[in-house]
């Protein structure tokens, strides 16, 4: 009995890595939330699929292991790596409950990733990722991690940065940053990534507290020595090179 937690990637079926691709061919079934089975159904026409909404994510786990346990090859979907703000965590942390279930974990491009590549390269030194949604992680938290990035010098990627419930929650983050960076720290965001509809823009972090954007977004903060060159946002690595 197996059940394969698969990454599509951020743009979905043009995104999936060759190993995704052959797993959710494999599948009899494929569970997964409702944006992101839509990015994925055309290419897969003949499967039959399990959706559930916003909040759904345990009943859709469940679901997806009950009928991996009752025999069927069964590939949950997610959004970019399943192991960044995905589900395998969850699956694994259910499997036990089906005696027999396998979880494999098949990773995919993850949004900091994927728009890292479309701003040029922000996160080529030392980084880590922040959600900003508080629906798990209580915002004072959010803001100590905030603290200890800004403070170390972290280049940042940004999930989650705005909701029509945190339409302020961006704001509020660039008010922590602005306390440990300076305001001219090179920042951008893109939008839609791989998918219909990419936009991208580079901005300051002054800049950034002012800019409305949505839960379709990734922002990118860099560290002290991030720059732009020729239009990209990029953070050196370090390397010793001399002119020519």
């Amino acid at each position: 009995m197996s059940l394969t937690c698969v990454g599509l990637g951020p743009g979905g079926a043009d995104d999936l890595t060759l190993r995704a691709r052959a797993a959710l061919e494999e599948a009899e079934v494929i569970v997964g939330y409702t944006t992101y089975v839509n990015l994925i159904r055309d290419a897969f026409p003949h499967k039959e699929f399990v959706v559930t909404g916003m909040r759904g994510e345990v009943e859709r786990c469940r679901l997806a292991l009950e009928r991996a346990a009752a025999g069927s090859k069964v590939a949950v979907v997610c959004s970019g790596d399943p192991g960044v703000y995905g589900m395998a965590g969850l699956l694994l942390e259910l499997a036990p409950e089906y005696p027999g279930v396998q979880v494999e974990v098949i990773a995919g491009v993850t949004a900091a990733n994927g728009g890292a590549a479309v701003l040029g390269a922000p996160l080529m030194h030392d980084w880590c990722s922040i959600s900003l949604s508080d629906l798990m992680t209580p915002w004072e938290v959010i803001e100590r991690r905030l603290v200890a990035a800004a403070e170390a010098d972290f280049c940042i990627a940004l999930y989650n940065p705005s909701s029509h419930g945190r339409s302020d929650y961006l704001a509020r983050a660039c008010d922590v940053l602005l306390a440990h960076r300076s305001g001219n720290t090179v920042c951008g965001y893109v939008r839609n990534i791989g998918r219909t509809g990419e936009e991208h823009c580079l901005m300051t972090l002054s800049e950034l507290r002012d800019t409305q954007v949505d839960m379709l977004t990734c922002v990118f903060i860099g560290n002290s020595q991030t720059r732009v060159i020729d239009g990209r946002m990029v953070t050196p690595r370090g390397y010793q090179w001399e002119a020519r």
